[in-house]
């Protein structure tokens, strides 16, 4: 986005040259350009908007792939933020960012839950329910209106209004990016996976629905095939992998683990199920992170205690995966489970390990700490799950990096995104084998680097140019047909490998 005052020469008998001509030669001079497109709803203001500011007015203009596009124009001495809306748009949660685009400072953030998922809490079950009379119609006009509602909401608290908002960014994965422009998602989920498109143009946010300024545009992030989209790319554009000479790796962990490999001359990427269990929702207390979410376990080695801390210091009502993960390793480490996963009774393991119809389980909160009232348990099944999940994981890890010729050792820097990668412990996660035994200072989590990498492409003159050239640069490898990445499976669904020279810092104790 690109914003700067302009003072025009008014017309006069001597120089007769036409309102819009006048204001888009003065434009094409500051952004070097010949090409700047005016559309015929603020032509017909222009007149009357122009006399009134004494032909002294602040220009905002979008640069699309091949041309500028003026998007509004205000009185020069208006004070009023000339504003943008970034937006995380997830499968569970939505983030809103309001960014005033002349200093870039954050007027407003707040996340909410997708109202789509009164349809369904996974993409399956709302892709099927979009093929249904009237379902596609149904569940786009759910997500807009929440948008809507919210933006609204967000404006009205930093004192500014709807109408001053000229651009909006989305970062969101395939299957959520087609259902928020209204497009059919059908054949995504249907051999040979194709979606509607990959890389939608500028849309003006009227054309969607958005109630912002009626000249706004709305910037959608672009997907690499069905299973590589617009929060991913939106994740490399904000850690600036592509920029870098040191090979670097970035992991995002939803619905799928999504990695991607590379640096400043090449980006490879893939993406496999490896998410449920690193999110915590496959365990009978397993929820996504919030408030009473236990998030960090530690095993006293005296007591044999666990030290539970949750989300909002609120008492325990589940666990996410960063503390499913901590527990994991205790486990191992303390030796309640053995390099297969399994339970095993011993001092250690106390009263807590019960055994109920041939499964084991283990009371991680009894009833009189935990919130539901009820004991918050982990059971072998569970433990299996999380094994499975993590032998993905890494065996995705180190199938992407034998694709180059590499070993994970040769990794400079160690990216991991969204929630996740906010609250994980790394030294847990390699304890258990999960990510490779690198030094610790490697790992960076990035936060949420979808609405990073969506802030950044409003408050950037040429964020498109920038997002096509991330995406075009990227190979992907489809896992599915790798036998090699089955070989690898096997192997790694031992705590911390079958192999425990790739993991010479974890010491059992």
């Amino acid at each position: 986005m690109w914003i700067k005052t302009v003072s025009l020469i008014p017309p006069s008998l001597q120089d007769n040259t036409a309102d819009a001509e006048r204001l888009i030669k003065a434009i094409k001079s500051h952004l070097r350009t010949n090409t700047v497109d005016i559309d015929l709803y603020l032509l017909r203001k222009l007149p009357v908007l122009l006399r009134k500011w004494k032909y002294n007015v602040r220009c905002i203009v979008l640069k699309d792939r091949s041309r500028w596009i003026l998007s509004g124009i205000i009185n020069a001495t208006d004070t009023i933020p000339i504003a943008g809306v970034a937006v995380d748009l997830g499968t569970t949660k939505v983030v809103l960012r309001i960014i005033d685009l002349s200093t870039n400072q954050i007027l407003a953030e707040h996340t909410f839950d997708n109202p789509q998922m009164a349809i369904g809490p996974d993409i399956l079950t709302r892709i099927h329910y979009s093929n249904q009379d009237e379902g596609l119609k149904k569940i786009n006009r759910l997500i807009i209106d929440g948008l809507n509602q919210m933006i609204e909401k967000l404006c009205s608290s930093c004192n500014i209004k709807p109408d001053n908002i000229y651009a909006v960014s989305v970062a969101g994965n395939t299957a959520m990016t087609h259902l928020f422009m209204g497009l059919n998602p059908y054949w995504i989920i249907r051999e040979p996976y194709i979606p509607v498109v990959n890389k939608p143009d500028l849309i003006k946010a009227q054309e969607l629905g958005i109630n912002v300024n009626p000249l706004a545009r709305v910037i959608i992030f672009p997907n690499v095939g069905s299973y590589f989209g617009g929060d991913l790319i939106a994740g490399i554009f904000f850690s600036g992998i592509d920029k870098k000479e040191d090979v670097s790796i970035l992991i995002d962990v939803g619905t799928n683990a999504e990695v991607l490999l590379g640096n400043k001359h090449w980006l490879v990427a893939c993406a496999g199920a490896a998410g449920p269990a690193l999110e915590g929702s496959v365990t009978r207390m397993g929820m996504l992170a919030g408030p009473g979410a236990i998030d960090r376990i530690k095993f006293d080695p005296v007591t044999f205690k666990i030290k539970v801390h949750t989300i909002g210091n609120k008492p325990p009502r589940g666990i996410c995966g960063s503390g499913l993960i901590d527990l994991a390793a205790c486990f191992f480490l303390y030796g309640i489970i053995d390099i297969r996963g399994k339970f095993v009774s011993s001092k250690r393991s106390g009263n807590r390990l019960k055994d109920k119809d041939g499964m084991k389980y283990y009371i991680v909160v009894p009833a009189s700490e935990s919130e539901t009232g009820s004991d918050l348990i982990i059971s072998q099944a569970d433990i299996d799950s999380l094994i499975i999940s993590k032998a993905a994981m890494y065996t995705i890890l180190e199938t992407i990096t034998s694709s180059v010729g590499m070993s994970l050792k040769d990794l400079s820097t160690f990216y991991v995104a969204g929630t996740f990668g906010s609250y994980i412990n790394p030294n847990s996660a390699i304890s258990i084998g999960m990510l490779p035994d690198l030094p610790i200072d490697s790992y960076k989590s990035l936060g949420n680097s979808s609405l990073g990498g969506a802030t950044m492409a409003i408050i950037s003159n040429d964020c498109l140019d920038k997002i096509d050239a991330i995406r075009d640069k990227i190979t992907y490898l489809e896992l599915n047909v790798n036998q090699e990445f089955m070989n690898r499976f096997s192997a790694a669904k031992f705590l911390p490998h079958t192999d425990t020279s790739l993991f010479p810092s974890v010491k059992p104790r």
